[in-house]
């Protein structure tokens, strides 16, 4: 196998992922976080982020210090109050579980519609679900559950939350970049993400595009100091700095990786581009003789679950191993409902990364001496 030394590494993880050598770059240099430059930077985030989503004039943009579990608790602590709401969270997955943890822990007032983890909601029970219960003052959505790579139907889950006239909280951290989210056309009180997924910044800063009525009326909903993002908001729009010691070579990264996100086309070209990867990686995968984990109208272009192959020669560790070897990491799986492995499409990751992948998975099957026609259950 060729040395990981003499190739580039690829993640193809859900995030962290492969950032560009100018992103990286960017990182060699030292902030002050109260200077000038940086709070320009800053400045320059919060903009661009509203303006991915056509927000400028509605929302308000937060950032939060940490991964993008902090901005989602952050998110939800600000704007449910523990007495006054009540949550109806839609789960598929891992993540909308965790948005569920966070809830029990807050002693958020809510309640669960779960479906299997290769099934999307169904939108008449989730319209019939709020008829039936008017104590819902909110409905919860993961857009793209990494646990699976499932993409749940935002646009169709927005107009019943709205047609019910309930509020919308979207848990965006795996499309945001990639996936067309406007709220100009839907209607969110929450759109929530972090730097290091479709961005292709670092990890270690999240963001919440919060609208204006709604953040301005959670005074004392907040249980945290540093997790208020009505606090947030109201000092960096009055001051254009942090709060608290921010992390000063993320932020400044991200605001480069917003740069190259622009030249490439914003979020349509992004989009295509994980979607080329994405097709490429499941015809892929199938002539190899794999069998995924979802069909291919649920699949979003982020990250593909595979079914564990029966074959008793296969081994998932050595395929890690032998996988890594090349400078190629993969991710294991997520999914309760049984074995699997995930590979991540998303990233400074090009078709040509796609065809290398598939080859070295090739020639690790072959290694192992795994029959291509056993590989499917």
């Amino acid at each position: 196998m060729t040395s990981k030394e003499t190739q580039r590494q690829i993640l193809l993880t859900p995030g962290p992922l492969t950032t560009s050598a100018s992103v990286k770059e960017t990182m060699l240099r030292d902030w002050g976080s109260r200077d000038s430059a940086f709070i320009a930077i800053t400045a320059g985030i919060r903009s661009h982020l509203l303006d991915l989503a056509n927000a400028t004039d509605t929302h308000s943009c937060a950032l939060v210090q940490g991964s993008g579990t902090f901005a989602v608790e952050a998110s939800l602590t600000t704007l449910l109050h523990r007495k006054n709401h009540h949550a109806l969270l839609l789960i598929n997955g891992a993540y909308g579980r965790r948005i569920q943890k966070i809830c029990e822990i807050a002693e958020i007032k809510h309640s669960v519609y779960e479906t299997a983890e290769d099934t999307p909601p169904d939108i008449n029970v989730l319209h019939a679900k709020l008829q039936d219960d008017s104590d819902i003052t909110h409905v919860v959505a993961v857009h793209c559950e990494t646990t699976s790579g499932i993409l749940n139907p935002l646009t169709a889950i927005a107009d019943v939350v709205a047609g019910e006239n309930r509020k919308l909280i979207v848990d965006a951290m795996s499309s945001f970049g990639a996936l067309p989210i406007d709220l100009k056309m839907i209607s969110a009180q929450a759109i929530i993400a972090s730097a290091n997924k479709c961005l292709e910044g670092v990890p270690g800063m999240g963001f919440a595009l919060l609208e204006k009525a709604a953040v301005s009326n959670t005074k004392s909903n907040a249980s945290t100091l540093s997790l208020d993002l009505l606090d947030q908001v109201e000092y960096m729009d009055r001051t254009g700095q942090w709060r608290f010691t921010p992390p000063t070579h993320v932020v400044a990264a991200l605001g480069k990786a917003l740069e190259e996100h622009a030249a490439e086309g914003g979020v349509a070209g992004r989009g295509k581009r994980y979607a080329n990867n994405c097709q490429l990686l499941v015809d892929g995968l199938k002539t190899l003789g794999f069998s995924l984990f979802l069909d291919d109208q649920l699949q979003a272009p982020i990250i593909v679950t595979v079914r564990m192959p029966t074959d008793p020669a296969f081994d998932f560790d050595k395929l890690y191993r032998l996988m890594n070897d090349e400078g190629i990491v993969l991710y294991p799986g997520a999914v309760t409902q049984e074995k699997s492995f995930r590979i991540g499409c998303i990233g400074q990751v090009f078709p040509a990364d796609i065809e290398r992948t598939l080859g070295a998975i090739g020639r690790a099957l072959g290694e192992m001496g795994v029959s291509e026609l056993e590989l499917a259950p």
